[in-house]
């Protein structure tokens, strides 16, 4: 069975909130799901159940419940914001040190990528709550020994198991869950330890390990540029789901070497068509200032300092030169994929990096002006993964056509600069809830009944997030919907 049946065959429908033997997990590759935490029929695990308590996490909850007028919004926010606390989270110490794994939800592996947006809306506690940094600190440097296990591989388990993948045609390596060459996935451990060293002072985690994670990054891209060769990284399924292959051999289509780095997969772990990611590129690009900071004030390697700035500057150069293309309704606009050769792929998929979260991540500002011709044109029926039923929004080819993902109302939000459109989008979002409790992956535009992933902890830590930003900057929104 492939994952697009698979994730129809998951299909959920409210009215059974139990257990799936097939949970639906479209961007991400499945596996026999873990036993799923005992929930209550709208709410979290008994306390006796959650795997990481905060403090610091309960009294958020209960101030932020306080300024919400809604009760089912209000029942939304304390479920979902500690949801990744609540039931990810495996928190040990190893040799006196932290130790941070964080599952992605209903499949037993550690996303890169998604174990980053899972955790980060706690930072703002780490001030306070010292085991909220413990929690920081062990996941950046397990995040830091999962790249210098494998710098091509985007999810990982605790130890060194082996897993359904074992034979896919690539290095396949054990404690490896899934080798799909992402370039975000070595962002998000940027993004992470920068995030919480900048707001906390704190290089505790910025050791000898990370510091040869951050020179491994380095080098993955710099052989992903292919200046000089096609680097390493092959990788082949045996599947007939066309995005869970690269095509050339597991090279990936042809490009022209323009100085952007090469991508075989996307964040939602589809193949790409052409290889240069674009919001990818852009996230490395901001990514790579990070980490210069990093290296020169923390680590003091102003080698590796210089290579990131370098490497940083580069991307901007192609970027600014090959990114950016001219549409016949919205003007310029990035592009989402291309291959140096004139060649475009004008869409945009609702996993994050995206072209409508580019301000999220720091790559563009959300008043720029080619932003806010692309921001139109992701948001309008150019775009072919935008769909419009009873609910209107962005999905992916990774679930398929009608299937709105909640991430892209958040990211629409997060990246907003009117209140009007914050507002609309978290009426959306409580809307298509369909009264669960909880954020879904995927649901279809005319029916949000019809829903993939009970369980996707990055949705529900985003959600979280979006409503934190909103009793910050926009209080009265929490008054209104």
């Amino acid at each position: 069975m492939n994952r697009r049946q698979f994730t129809r065959a998951g299909m959920f429908t409210l009215g059974a909130l139990a257990p799936l033997a097939s949970s639906a997990t479209a961007g991400h590759a499945n596996e026999a799901a873990p036993a799923r935490p005992t929930f209550d029929a709208k709410g979290r695990p008994p306390v006796s159940q959650r795997a990481f308590v905060s403090d610091a996490v309960e009294e958020t909850i209960a101030s932020v419940k306080r300024s919400i007028r809604n009760p089912y919004l209000a029942t939304l926010f304390e479920n979902c914001y500690p949801n990744t606390l609540d039931t990810t989270v495996e928190f040990s110490r190893r040799n006196s040190k932290p130790d941070t794994f964080v599952i992605t939800g209903d499949i037993p592996a550690m996303w890169l990528r998604d174990s980053t947006a899972q955790v980060l809306p706690y930072l703002p506690l780490a001030g306070k709550d010292e085991k909220i940094r413990d929690l920081f600190r062990g996941l950046i440097q397990r995040q830091a020994n999962c790249i210098l296990l494998d710098s091509y591989a985007n999810a990982f388990y605790p130890d060194n198991r082996k897993g359904p993948f074992a034979s896919d045609e690539t290095e396949m390596r054990p404690g490896v869950h899934e080798r799909k060459w992402e370039i975000d996935s070595l962002c998000y451990p940027i993004r992470l330890a920068y995030k919480y060293w900048s707001t906390t002072g704190d290089a505790e985690p910025l050791d000898s390990a990370w510091h040869d994670a951050a020179r491994r990054i380095v080098s993955t891209f710099r052989e992903q540029q292919r200046l000089t060769g096609d680097g390493p990284y092959r990788f082949a399924r045996m599947t007939t789901a066309f995005y869970d292959n690269s095509p050339n051999s597991g090279l990936g289509n042809p490009t022209r070497k323009v100085g952007l780095i090469h991508s075989a997969f996307r964040p939602s772990d589809d193949a790409c068509l052409f290889p240069f990611l674009i919001p990818s590129n852009m996230f490395a690009m901001v990514s790579l200032r990070q980490l210069h900071e990093m290296a020169d004030k923390v680590l003091a390697d102003r080698q590796l300092a210089g290579d990131a700035a370098r490497l940083a500057d580069e991307l901007s150069a192609a970027l600014e030169k090959h990114a950016i293309i001219t549409h016949p309704t919205h003007g310029k606009i990035y592009a989402y994929e291309i291959d140096g050769f004139a060649n475009a792929l004008l869409m945009d998929d609702a996993n994050v990096p995206s072209l409508l979260a580019l301000p999220y991540l720091g790559s563009c500002k959300p008043d720029d002006p080619v932003y806010r011709q692309t921001r139109a044109f992701v948001w309008s029926s150019d775009n072919p993964y935008f769909f419009r039923g009873r609910f209107e929004g962005i999905g992916g080819p990774h679930v398929g056509p009608g299937m709105i993902w909640p991430l892209s109302f958040i990211m629409r939000a997060l990246t907003s600069i009117n209140e009007q459109e914050i507002e609309q989008c978290l009426r959306a979002l409580i809307d298509t809830s369909t009264d669960s409790g909880f954020m879904h992956e995927s649901f279809d535009a005319q029916d949000p009944h019809k829903f993939t992933r009970p369980w996707f902890a990055w949705c529900n830590s985003a959600f979280g997030e979006l409503v934190l930003t909103i009793f910050k900057s926009h209080p009265a929104i929490l008054q209104r919907v």
